[in-house]
């Protein structure tokens, strides 16, 4: 059985995810067929306090705001927003 080709995403993260990150802009692999919960889960893995902000972080995969199961492409610009607030 040979192993699924991995695909390369760009991560932008923002404010607080970005704080907890350590980073603004890193590129990511990823399994072929990969969806925005599978980076999702890649993030918490490296930074496990993310997993706080979890039910308020939104995705967005090339400027779309999207649910967890969006699949990824090669290239694709994942930005991770945490909650926006003002009046």
């Amino acid at each position: 059985m040979t192993a699924l080709p991995a695909i390369r995403v760009r991560v932008l993260a923002f404010a607080r995810v970005r704080e907890l990150l350590g980073w603004e802009r890193q590129s990511f692999e990823l399994r072929s067929g990969a969806r925005t919960g599978d980076l999702w889960e890649a993030l918490v893995a490296s930074q496990p306090r993310l997993a706080d902000l979890a039910r308020v972080v939104r995705l967005a995969v090339n400027g779309a705001l999207t649910d967890n199961a969006h699949p990824l492409q090669a290239g694709d610009e994942v930005a991770v927003l945490p909650p926006v607030s003002g009046g």
